[in-house]
């Protein structure tokens, strides 16, 4: 697709317009690559697509589908015999949540949807796993206790060997003797160990390990000799804490990774209905409709709508082209529509090959064109010094040196700038070249010269685009 065209027809708004509806930042990311298609099976499986879930959301509303996570790259690791972080196997879990909420959302309380009921069927929740992963990890960096029998028994011996250490620090704390050389009557740990805060200059009277000092110097922390079996042992719980942890994460990611394809798949096929469900919120929000997709070069509207409008302030236009006529010369005063009538021939054609609704009344029609090509606007290049005029030219012979059969061809103001006589007849012998290669061509102008062109000449018609109503017949 040609990219000045997209360009001038304000494409990548739309695209952003669409991205906006998308839940998932891989499906905005997808839509944002979003290219018109030529395919008409393509452009008409995507159209039905668009158009059932336009269905769905009437009857029920919004697909519940919000963020989702990219775990290919986890999974394949898990694959290969690596353990997946709790945030990962939560990743995991969150997908499989979402898909199992998608899948009763498109089986109940709907009518056939060939398509959607298709992509339901590819989707497999795994309840059984999701439901595991759920009870055993509370957070990114915290497992349950009920993970397993052996981490409650181990969490419930830490428990008690702290509180045998606080007893034993507290009988410490509390001895008359001691509250001379303590700095202050309090527990704290240093490298994981628990300590007490000695006054430096009484470093002999307390047995111990000294772990720190402050900044000062003035005071030492020290684990008392009593303790320090008590310490080795609750660190020997830490230990096997972590081990039994480690244990369940393997044990988690070994399961996922077992389901690796069929995880992957549901990410895939979640994302791609995201896309779908994204084009039909867009198609409600412009008051969309499916148009005919036609393979014969003949488009029709029907009070459309130039999206990017205010819907209040739009004037719909209904228009032709390719039925009894492959040319259309729109005329009419400054302000009457006739650059906006044209914008949205292209960008519904655009729209419509994307798989998108358009804001037409139904019957409307939009013909495959293999390329939309357009000169729009001004264009000039203050950069390579080009006159407006000459700016045009430059877009024009690149557009003539690939138009055909299969191409739309938009001109604004076709040769405007120059000798009103002398760009009448080159804007005529332009448009007379693209009718040989078989092109569709629609052109705006003021030149008489052209309205008369028009009416004289077989399979080209002169719309009018009148300044108090704004239509284009």
């Amino acid at each position: 697709m040609n990219k000045k065209a997209l360009a001038v027809l304000e494409y990548d708004k739309i695209i952003n317009m669409l991205r906006d509806c998308a839940g998932s930042e891989m499906a905005k990311a997808r839509i944002a690559m979003f290219r018109p298609s030529s395919d008409p099976y393509q452009i008409k499986e995507r159209l039905a697509e668009t158009t059932e879930a336009v269905t769905v959301i009437t009857a029920k509303g919004a697909l519940p589908v919000g963020q989702l996570y990219d775990i290919e790259n986890a999974l394949h690791f898990a694959r290969k015999g690596g353990s997946l972080t709790m945030k990962q196997l939560l990743q995991v879990l969150y997908n499989m949540k979402v898909t199992g909420e998608i899948v009763s959302f498109l089986r109940s309380d709907l009518p056939e949807l060939p398509i959607l009921d298709g992509m339901r069927e590819v989707l497999v929740p795994f309840p059984r796993l999701a439901d595991r992963i759920d009870r055993c990890i509370l957070s990114e960096d915290e497992m349950a206790d009920s993970a397993s029998p052996e981490l409650k028994d181990i969490r419930r011996s830490i428990v008690r060997q702290n509180e045998a250490i606080r007893n034993r620090l507290n009988q410490i704390l509390n001895n008359r003797d001691n509250q001379t050389y303590l700095q202050d009557s309090l527990v704290t740990m240093r490298g994981g160990r628990y300590v007490v805060p000695l006054k430096a200059e009484h470093r002999a009277r307390m047995p111990g390990i000294v772990h720190d000092q402050s900044a000062s110097g003035a005071t030492i922390f020290v684990e008392p000799q009593v303790i320090v079996d008590l310490n080795n042992e609750l660190r020997e719980l830490f230990v096997a804490e972590r081990k039994e942890i480690e244990r369940i994460l393997a044990e988690l990611s070994a399961e996922a990774a077992a389901r690796q394809e069929s995880i992957n798949l549901n990410y895939e096929m979640l994302v791609t209905l995201d896309c779908i469900f994204a084009r039909a919120k867009l198609s409600f929000a412009m008051h969309g409709i499916e148009p005919v997709i036609r393979t014969d070069g003949k488009l029709e509207l029907k009070r459309a709508r130039h999206p990017l409008i205010d819907a209040k302030k739009v004037v719909p236009v209904s228009l032709s082209l390719g039925v009894d006529f492959d040319t259309m010369v729109i005329t009419g005063p400054n302000t009457g529509g006739k650059t906006v009538t044209l914008k949205t021939i292209g960008l519904l054609t655009l729209m419509a090959e994307c798989g998108l609704h358009i804001p037409a009344d139904d019957g409307s029609s939009i013909a495959i064109f293999e390329t939309v090509l357009a000169d729009i606007g001004d264009e000039q290049s203050i950069e390579q010094s080009l006159s407006t005029f000459s700016s045009h030219m430059r877009n024009i012979v690149e557009i003539l040196q690939v138009c055909d059969r299969d191409s739309l061809i938009l001109f604004d103001e076709l040769c405007a700038g120059t000798d009103p006589a002398e760009g009448a007849a080159l804007a005529i012998a332009l448009i007379e070249f693209c009718r040989k290669c078989g092109a569709k061509v629609a052109t705006t102008t003021h030149y008489a010269e052209l309205k008369l062109y028009a009416m004289r000449t077989a399979g080209v018609i002169n719309a009018s685009c009148d300044k108090s109503s704004k239509k284009a017949p």
